[in-house]
């Protein structure tokens, strides 16, 4: 039977040496003189077409040539059949990379993440007045989410190493999202919804951990920089929505709504993610550059021997490094003044500056929206810096004594009163709270610095110190704002406190000098 020429996706098209056509006035088809070559490779595609008599002297400029036929594939049946739309498909994103999908929905997860963790800190305000909370239960309250955050937060990292993060991460997402539809339903309960919360805390205390790994195992060398930034990138969005959509849910359908619909994201997002990791492993290595896109999966005994390997580290070691312990309370510094102010911002705005509910929550917005702007500067200004030749423990101690500082500077002016207009104390602090951003170039880098082999697991310990004042801050902030009635006193001195001290350790004892960590038996 007569075969088909027909189009297929084959996009070589340069010159082919020696084929002689004859003129098509006198011929129905071009034909190739006998002594060419055959048009046709094992694949029935024509990958060469002659296009110049000069074919030496074009071969070069030729390689240039645009493809602008895709080829053509010899058919069985005598007709047209196709006409280069057989790998059109839908949905659209199907045949986009498996990786980028991951990272994607990882990144929605983060955006989740945050909203479900800055939700209550809006609904506070009329749960406390339909159930008579005082501040310092609503300080409880809040304060049992960092209890789960904390406890894990190493945990997190050994079981992604176990399982790996894909496992971990949705398993997370499922569970602080039903935790989270569960707060209406045992808010009268005082135990009952400290455990909701804790269990919400669990669930997103796994999750940078299971991220990492994810983007360890799944993302070539040279594309990791940008999937980690474009996953936490997430936490900032979802504590923009969060902000937002909270208080008009609240005023339209009532505080239980927010936890209903935040806590439906995560459950759509974990069904949804079904399908996206549906052709993924379970488990495998990470894949050192674009060519190994295809990792084999770990077996359940490596995976075993690797969680073995990972507890067999230096810890004595690490706690007898003045660097490292630095870090631990520049940590718990940081997050003092980062988790106070994002869980009482809001109630502060509300009840100090007499902000209804709708105007204090934009004004909380705008910190993290700052945020993302100060995070850009300052890494191209410590990038620069290290380029041109300071040290790199000097720019770590200059990036994060603008972190503490700032924002120590700004929460004094606004705790001294100065007859200052509300919105002025708002650009204030939002100011201060912007520039905090640097310790993005400061202190989290350091890790990497000193270590990049213990980087993750040291990491852990500072996270894991860093979510204490969670715990502790916030709740102390509620009991200090009944005793003392001042919001001063009650949120801003600490937080000036611990800034101050946080600064003179880390001016004295951080450095980004690599360590070399051995295991003291």
């Amino acid at each position: 039977m007569a075969k088909l020429l027909m189009f297929t996706t084959d996009t070589s098209l340069s010159c082919l040496p020696h084929h002689k056509f004859s003129h098509p006035s006198n011929n129905r088809f071009l034909k190739p003189s006998p002594s060419s070559p055959p048009l046709l490779n094992s694949r029935g595609v024509i990958s060469r077409v002659c296009c110049s008599i000069k074919e030496k002297e074009n071969i070069a400029e030729n390689k240039r040539i645009a493809p602008i036929v895709t080829g053509i594939r010899v058919g069985d049946e005598l007709g047209i059949e196709k006409l280069g739309f057989e790998n059109l498909s839908w949905p659209p994103w199907k045949n986009v990379p498996q990786r980028y999908k991951l990272i994607g929905t990882t990144s929605l997860a983060f955006v989740i993440c945050n909203m479900d963790k800055v939700n209550l800190s809006i609904a506070i305000i009329p749960m406390s007045h339909q159930f008579g909370w005082s501040s310092s239960v609503a300080g409880l309250v809040q304060s049992s989410f960092f209890w789960g955050y904390a406890l894990s937060q190493l945990p997190g990292g050994w079981l992604s190493k176990i399982f790996g993060g894909r496992v971990i991460l949705q398993f997370g997402v499922l569970g602080w999202s039903l935790a989270t539809t569960l707060v209406p339903l045992v808010a009268g309960f005082m135990p009952g919804l400290v455990l909701s919360r804790i269990l919400v805390g669990i669930g997103e205390g796994v999750s940078p951990s299971a991220a990492t790994d994810l983007i360890a195992r799944l993302i070539p060398l040279e594309e990791r920089s940008r999937a980690v930034s474009f996953v936490f990138g997430g936490l900032s969005v979802g504590s923009v929505l969060g902000l937002l959509l909270a208080p008009p849910l609240i005023e339209s359908f009532g505080w239980e709504s927010v936890f209903y619909m935040f806590g439906m994201f995560g459950i759509v997002w974990f069904l949804g993610f079904q399908f996206v990791a549906e052709d993924q492993p379970l488990t495998n290595s990470a894949p050192l550059s674009r060519s190994q896109s295809n990792p084999e999966p770990k077996s359940w005994e490596t995976s075993m021997e690797e969680l073995g390997g990972s507890l067999n580290v230096p810890w004595k070691s690490f706690f007898q490094s003045k660097a490292v312990w630095a870090m631990i309370y520049a940590h718990f510094c940081g997050s003092w003044g980062h988790y106070c102010c994002l869980s009482w911002l809001p109630t502060y705005f509300s009840e100090e500056l007499d902000l209804n509910l709708t105007e204090a929550a934009w004004v909380s917005v705008l910190p993290p929206l700052a945020s993302v702007v100060v995070t850009s500067f300052a890494s191209q200004f410590a990038d620069n810096l290290i380029s041109n030749g300071v040290e790199t423990t000097v720019v770590r101690k200059i990036c994060q004594t603008i972190a503490f500082l700032s924002p120590a500077a700004c929460m004094l002016l606004s705790s001294v009163d100065l007859g200052l207009p509300p919105w002025e104390v708002v650009t204030i602090l939002t100011g201060g709270l912007a520039l905090s951003s640097f310790a993005l170039s400061g202190l989290y880098c350091t890790h990497q610095d000193i270590s990049p082999e213990y980087a993750s697991i040291l990491l852990g310990i500072t996270n894991t110190v860093g979510a204490v004042p969670g715990i502790v801050g916030v709740a102390l902030t509620g009991y200090l704002l009944d005793s003392t009635h001042s919001w001063s006193m009650s949120l801003f001195a600490p937080s000036i406190f611990f800034y101050i001290t946080g600064t003179i350790i880390w001016l004295a004892f951080a450095s980004s000098k690599p360590q070399s960590f051995k295991k003291i038996y």
